[in-house]
C-alpha cells in the first residue's frame, strides 16, 4: 500500500511517499481503509522536540474511513462501519487504530468532515472542559480562533452555553467566525489585545483563556483573566516557545495554567479523552449543531502543497487530504 512517512531535516518536516505492507491487526485493533485524513500543525512542527521526527516515522494522526478488519477482542465495530479515529500513520491507504480511539461517523457527514474531527475536537474537549473546566455562563477567550482547534473550540463552547471572545489577525476570518456564533471578535496579532478583551466583556476578565498562537499571545491571555482564571497553552503557530509570566498576577489572582498536548498521553489517558469528547461534543455533532469546518481538500498526492498552504496560516478550520 502507499503511505507517507515524515522526517525532520534541518528544522523542516519532509514527507516521503513509500510502498509499505498493509498493517497487521492486533487483538484490540481496527484496520481502516482510509478515505480522508486531516493535516494538523503538529504534523509539521519540526522545531518542537516532542513533535519533530528525527527518525522517519509514519505521518498523519487523523483518519476517517471504513472498517476492514478487527482484532479478536474488538466487539461492536463490524466490517464496513464508517469510522474516524486518532491514529499513527493516517496518510496511508490503510491504517490501524486502537479500538478505544474509534468513533462512528454520523451518516450526514462526508469523509472530509469526518477527518476534520478527531484531533481538533478531542483537543477542544481537553482544552475547554477536561482541564479548562468551562461551564455555561462563563466567558472564554480563544487566541488564534481561526485554527482547526480554535474553530472547534468556538463551536463546542457555544454549545456549552459559554460566551466566546476570539482573536485573529484577519478581519475576514473573524467575520466568518461570527457566523459560527462567536460573540466578540478582536483583530490582533501579538499580545496587546487584553484591553479589547476587557472592553468586550464589560470591563471584566474572562474565566478561561486558550492560547493557540504561542509565546507572543501568552501575556495578553494572562492579562485578560479574571480572579481564579485558567490559562491553557494549546499551540505555537508563531514559533515563539518562551513568554514572560506575570508572577504578581498569577499569585494575586490565584490563576491556574495548564498545557494540552497529545504526545505524553498513555493509551488509557487517550481513551479517557475520547470518551469525554463523545460525551460532551459528539451529541452536538450528531444533531447537526456542530458542523466541522473544512477550509480546503487536497488530493493524496498533494500533501506537500497542503503543507505549504498550512504554513501560510491562511486557513480557517481544517485542511483535509482525500484518498477517495
Amino acid at each position: 500500500m502507499k503511505a507517507y512517512w515524515m522526517q525532520s531535516v534541518g528544522g523542516v518536516t519532509q514527507f516521503e511517499l513509500r510502498e509499505v505492507p498493509r498493517p497487521k491487526v492486533g487483538p484490540r485493533d481496527v484496520l481502516i481503509r482510509v478515505r480522508a485524513s486531516s493535516l494538523n500543525h503538529g504534523d509539521i512542527f519540526a522545531r518542537i522536540a516532542r513533535h519533530r521526527a528525527d527518525i522517519a516515522r509514519p505521518a498523519g494522526v487523523d483518519a476517517a474511513g471504513e472498517v476492514v478488519e478487527t482484532g479478536e477482542q474488538v466487539d461492536g465495530i463490524p466490517a464496513g462501519t464508517r469510522v474516524m479515529a486518532r491514529v499513527k500513520g493516517g496518510f496511508a491507504e490503510y491504517v490501524v487504530a486502537d479500538a478505544s480511539q474509534v468513533t462512528e461517523v454520523p451518516a450526514h457527514l462526508d469523509w472530509a468532515q469526518a477527518a476534520a474531527i478527531p484531533i481538533a475536537f478531542v483537543t477542544a474537549y481537553e482544552s475547554l472542559f477536561q482541564f479548562g473546566e468551562l461551564t455555561a455562563g462563563e466567558t472564554v477567550l480563544i487566541a488564534g480562533a481561526s485554527s482547526g482547534v480554535g474553530v472547534a473550540c468556538v463551536q463546542a463552547a457555544k454549545c456549552k452555553g459559554a460566551r466566546v471572545i476570539g482573536t485573529s489577525g484577519s478581519a475576514e476570518k473573524l467575520a466568518k467566525l461570527a457566523t459560527l456564533g462567536m460573540d466578540a471578535a478582536i483583530q490582533a496579532r501579538g499580545g496587546d489585545f487584553a484591553p479589547a478583551v476587557l472592553d468586550a466583556n464589560g470591563g471584566k476578565g474572562v474565566q478561561l483563556a486558550l492560547d493557540l498562537v504561542g509565546g507572543s499571545a501568552f501575556p495578553g491571555c494572562q492579562r485578560s483573566l479574571a480572579d481564579f482564571g485558567r490559562l491553557g497553552v494549546v499551540g505555537y503557530v508563531d514559533g515563539q516557545m518562551r513568554a514572560e509570566i506575570d508572577l504578581e498576577s498569577l499569585h494575586g489572582k490565584r490563576l491556574r495554567m495548564f498545557g494540552v498536548s497529545n504526545t505524553p498521553l498513555t493509551p488509557h489517558q487517550r481513551a479517557q479523552a475520547r470518551e469525554g469528547f463523545e460525551k460532551e461534543i459528539m451529541p452536538h455533532i450528531n444533531a447537526g449543531r456542530i458542523v466541522p469546518v473544512v477550509d480546503r481538500v487536497f488530493a493524496f498526492d498533494q500533501l506537500d502543497a497542503a503543507k505549504a498552504y498550512v504554513e501560510t496560516n491562511a486557513l480557517l478550520g481544517k485542511i483535509v487530504i482525500a484518498l477517495d
